[in-house]
C-alpha cells in the first residue's frame, strides 16, 4: 500500500475522538483539519498550487457554511410535520421560493469557485477535488452512522 491509500484511512481512524468531545466550533475546526489532510493527500497539490488553492477553498467553504447553516437553519423549523400541517398554501409557496433562492445562491457560489479554481489548478485536479469532497463527506457520514450503531 502506498501513502495515498493509507493516509486517508489513518485520518478517519483518528476522528473517533472527534465525536466524543468538544463543542460545535471545536468540531468544525476538527472537521476542517481532517478535510485539509484528506484533500492534501488526494489532490497531490504542488506547493505553488497549494499556496493559491487553500485561500480560495477556505473562502468558498466559509461562505458555503454560512449559507447552509444561517439561511437553511431558518427553514428547518418551518419544515417540521406540525408546522407544515398548519402552513397555508401561500406560506408554503413563499418558503419554497426562499429555499430555491438559497439553493441558487449555493449553486452560483460553486460556479464562481470553480471558475476561480481554473486559474489555479488544471481541470483534472478540479474534478479530483469534487470527488474528494464527496468521498470525504461520505466517509464522515458513514463513520458518524457507525458510531451511532455502537450506542
Amino acid at each position: 500500500m502506498n501513502f495515498r491509500t493509507i493516509f486517508p484511512l489513518l485520518v478517519l481512524f483518528f476522528t473517533c475522538n472527534f465525536y466524543a468531545q468538544g463543542n460545535m466550533s471545536d468540531k468544525k475546526e476538527q472537521i476542517k483539519a481532517l478535510k485539509v489532510s484528506f484533500f492534501t493527500a488526494e489532490l497531490d497539490l504542488s506547493s505553488q498550487e497549494a499556496e493559491k488553492f487553500w485561500p480560495l477553498y477556505n473562502a468558498y467553504d466559509n461562505k458555503q457554511f454560512e449559507i447552509r447553516h444561517q439561511k437553511m437553519k431558518a427553514f428547518k423549523s418551518k419544515l417540521s410535520d406540525n408546522a407544515m400541517n398548519k402552513m397555508s398554501e401561500k406560506d408554503a409557496a413563499i418558503l419554497l421560493n426562499q429555499m430555491e433562492a438559497a439553493d441558487e445562491e449555493l449553486f452560483l457560489l460553486r460556479k464562481k469557485f470553480s471558475k476561480s479554481l481554473r486559474t489555479v489548478l488544471p481541470a483534472s485536479k478540479i474534478l479530483k477535488l469534487k470527488k474528494s469532497e464527496d468521498d470525504f463527506y461520505r466517509k464522515l457520514l458513514q463513520q458518524y452512522g457507525d458510531r451511532g450503531k455502537k450506542r
